[in-house]
């Protein structure tokens, strides 16, 4: 078995954001996201050893992510520019119903992965990790990189690294049969499920959370953590299960929370801990992280979080 010299790595597409200040208004803050990146640099934060696998344009909005990454501790060398293609961005909106997220990446970078485009650095990255995690965008941006994310977890499998999944359904990307055939698929392969409870509703008709995991657990995931957003999160091993609660805070913006959630349940996982010590840790972690402004700069790091456990 390879060597593991990285704690938590992460596939999927990286994109630039215009999160808007305030409801109504026309001003927009440029930041960062893209869920798996989110949850990478919320891992390396954690100070887990972290690293990300992607395809970037070769435009301003590449080159910042590339930085990006270099200023958070994320190892970059799974990262492929591509000159002819753009980066994907996306514009959140907020209202009375919450967030909601409108995407510019048809044809991006990202999503003109392939299962060949693996093979190298990207291919040796994964086989060096001790966590893989992805989500249902990864596998939604396009066919290329649905194929492209199955062929990572298959390598995962091999070398002995364990495969996180996050659900994270958006349907303006593809239909919700597609999604549900693939998310049984995703959640068969991996070893720790983490899907949020308004994902699963939608995927599979069912409401109690209990259910959920149990519906989880019967399509081949090990272990379950069931993100129940202001009632916090409810873990099961498949022998024993514990709610989370939530704590109190006040929500200024919950753009990347189940994103917080899941790179700091990783990277307490990758020092040791069991899936419920992990998962109180990410669920402080989520709390602070919807006190700020933005995906990524709000996350907090592990003087923050143990601070309030």
């Amino acid at each position: 078995m390879d060597q593991k010299i990285f704690d938590v790595v992460a596939l999927g597409e990286a994109m630039v954001e215009f999160n808007q200040t305030s409801p109504g208004q026309a001003q927009f803050l440029q930041g960062f996201g893209g869920d798996t990146s989110n949850a990478v640099i919320a891992a390396a934060r954690a100070g887990a050893r972290s690293a990300y696998l992607t395809r970037v344009g070769g435009d301003t909005f590449g080159r910042s992510l590339l930085q990006l990454w270099a200023q958070e501790g994320v190892n970059s060398a799974g990262v492929t520019t591509a000159s002819a293609s753009h980066t994907g961005i996306y514009f959140v909106t907020h209202g009375a119903s919450g967030h909601e997220f409108h995407y510019r990446r048809d044809g991006s970078a990202a999503s003109r992965m392939t299962p060949q485009w693996l093979a190298g650095a990207p291919a040796e990255v994964i086989r060096r990790s001790l966590f893989l995690h992805m989500s249902g965008i990864s596998l939604a941006i396009s066919p290329g990189a649905c194929d492209t994310a199955f062929e990572a977890m298959a390598l995962a499998r091999e070398a002995g690294t364990r495969v996180s999944f996050d659900s994270n359904l958006r349907l303006k990307l593809w239909p919700l049969a597609r999604a549900l055939a693939c998310t049984v698929q995703a959640v068969s392969m991996c070893d720790i499920f983490l899907p949020s409870l308004e994902d699963m509703v939608t995927l599979t008709g069912l409401s109690e959370p209990h259910s959920i995991v149990d519906w989880s657990h019967a399509h081949g995931a090990p272990v379950v953590a069931l993100k129940l957003g202001p009632d916090g999160a409810l873990v099961s091993d498949g022998q024993q299960r514990q709610h989370i609660k939530a704590r109190h805070v006040t929500v200024r913006d919950a753009t990347g929370a189940g994103d917080c959630f899941c790179g700091n349940l990783l990277a307490r996982m990758a020092k040791g801990d069991d899936i419920f010590r992990a998962a109180h840790y990410a669920n402080a972690a989520a709390g602070l992280s919807v006190q700020g402004f933005g995906a990524v700069t709000p996350m907090p790091r592990s003087n923050s979080v143990f601070s309030i456990l």
